[in-house]
């Protein structure tokens, strides 16, 4: 409500042709006035194609797709509907644990303690600890440019230091009528 405070007058612009398209196309987009003048139609003879798009529509519809169904063919059980239900009884979130059984014990193997030490290395609170000692590589031109980049690029403190000198521009109609619009906008 606020933004319509204090609004002045606008400029008026002439009905361009643009302005005008646009202005129709609005009319016919309308959903009031898409209906107005509409007069009347020409009835088209019934095809057999209409038939069809007409039967087929009595069959989707949800309350008729029932009607007349009739009995249906019983088909036999086959090992791979035997399949599916056992895979099903074993993906059911209740009965995977049923008749589990014993597990087997698996050696301590050498790729297994590897793999336990990664695991350690990974963990958000061990790594930090202990961290050794680096080897040292010489600084080559392309690291020093990456180093060069990674200041321009993620410092967030320097790149708003000596900011230069703006180039000063004159205050035009339009940049005060955008001014007053973006205050309107973002009044509370």
């Amino acid at each position: 409500i606020k933004y319509k405070e204090s609004i002045g007058k606008g400029t008026p612009i002439p009905d361009l042709p643009e302005v005008k398209r646009v202005k129709e196309t609005q009319k016919h987009i309308s959903s009031v006035l898409y209906k107005e003048e509409l007069g009347t139609g020409t009835p088209t003879p019934v095809t057999p194609e209409i038939e069809r798009v007409k039967r087929t529509q009595e069959h989707i519809s949800s309350v008729l797709y029932k009607e007349g169904l009739g009995t249906g063919t019983a088909t036999p059980v086959t090992p791979e509907m035997e399949r599916v239900r056992r895979n099903q009884e074993n993906i059911s979130s209740v009965l995977y644990k049923e008749g589990l059984g014993v597990g087997t014990p698996v050696p301590v193997t050498p790729e297994m303690e590897r793999v336990k030490r990664n695991q350690e290395n990974f963990s958000s609170v061990l790594y930090k600890e202990e961290p050794g000692t680096g080897t040292p590589i010489p600084v080559t031109p392309e690291i020093q440019r990456v180093k060069r980049n990674q200041e321009h690029i993620s410092s967030v403190v320097l790149y708003k230091e000596e900011p230069g000198t703006g180039t000063p521009i004159p205050v035009t109609p339009e940049i005060q009528r955008v001014k007053r619009n973006q205050e309107h906008i973002s009044s509370v």
